[in-house]
């Protein structure tokens, strides 16, 4: 189906945002979402309208973060591997962190725009669309081609990292002897806060937060640092009025040039 010039330049703020969050610098964000926006309209004849508009240029958009990213190392470790060792220390059911210095630090928009950017990238962008951007994870799990549980691997996993990032390095340290493994009850934390769970599920979560001496700071810090990432959408995000007309003459001057539709 045709895409319509008016709808693209809709898009551009949520597009704007995206990408300035990906990149955590203004003047590269703009390069992506051009590059998204021209890349979009020379492939238009492959969007079929069975994604929102909103979700097919976010996936264009992330694909190609994802191929810069991976260009700029010559032998980059997968990040899946990082992950993986990120998780691996919420495995352990004596680790947990100081919430109030998190917390805290999370407050701070410099801190936490630091922790973001040092974040691998699949876990970056999984953090900025569903936390930030406000979409499901099956939103994630669309926009970056991926299945359902590995989207929610990637944003648990990429909550872990700023929480890690963010938090003191005296660890607190106790051990348990609360029902369900403190591994299982951190591994829920995403679904509960997306009330995801079923009533038993989320029973049984509330009855390990109440008595493990371990989890409730890390459970604190996600609900902390996930709500500090969702205000870094404010006003300060809107697109700058240069760079906005700068993307609409690119979409129009595309538009032209594909023999596509100019407006409404």
């Amino acid at each position: 189906m045709p895409l319509d010039t008016t709808d693209l330049i809709d898009e551009i703020p949520g597009l704007v945002r995206y990408a300035r969050y990906l990149t955590g610098d203004l003047n590269s964000a703009e390069d992506l979402v051009q590059d998204t926006l021209e890349r979009a309209l020379r492939s238009a004849d492959t969007f079929q309208g069975q994604s929102a508009l909103r979700t097919w240029l976010h996936r264009v958009m992330h694909h190609r973060f994802i191929d810069l990213q991976r260009a700029k190392s010559a032998d980059p470790v997968p990040d899946e591997v990082i992950g993986a060792e990120i998780e691996r220390s919420w495995q352990d059911d004596d680790y947990t962190v100081d919430p109030q210095t998190v917390i805290a630090r999370a407050a701070d928009r410099d801190d936490l725009l630091d922790a973001l950017v040092h974040l691998p990238a699949i876990l970056r962008a999984a953090v900025i669309l569903h936390d930030l951007e406000g979409l499901t994870s099956a939103e994630v799990a669309e926009i970056s081609e991926v299945s359902l549980p590995a989207a929610k691997q990637r944003l648990r996993r990429g909550r872990a990292m700023i929480i890690d990032l963010l938090a003191d390095e005296a660890r607190r340290r106790a051990s348990t002897g609360v029902p369900m493994r403190c591994w299982k009850a951190r591994s829920r934390i995403g679904d509960y806060l997306d009330d995801e769970l079923t009533a038993g599920e989320r029973s049984a979560l509330e009855t390990h937060l109440s008595g493990c001496p371990t989890c409730p700071g890390l459970y604190a810090a996600v609900v902390g640092v996930t709500d500090a990432v969702g205000r870094l959408r404010d006003p300060d995000s809107v697109v700058p009025p240069e760079m906005a007309e700068r993307l609409r003459i690119t979409v129009q001057e595309q538009q032209r040039g594909s023999g596509g539709r100019s407006g409404r």
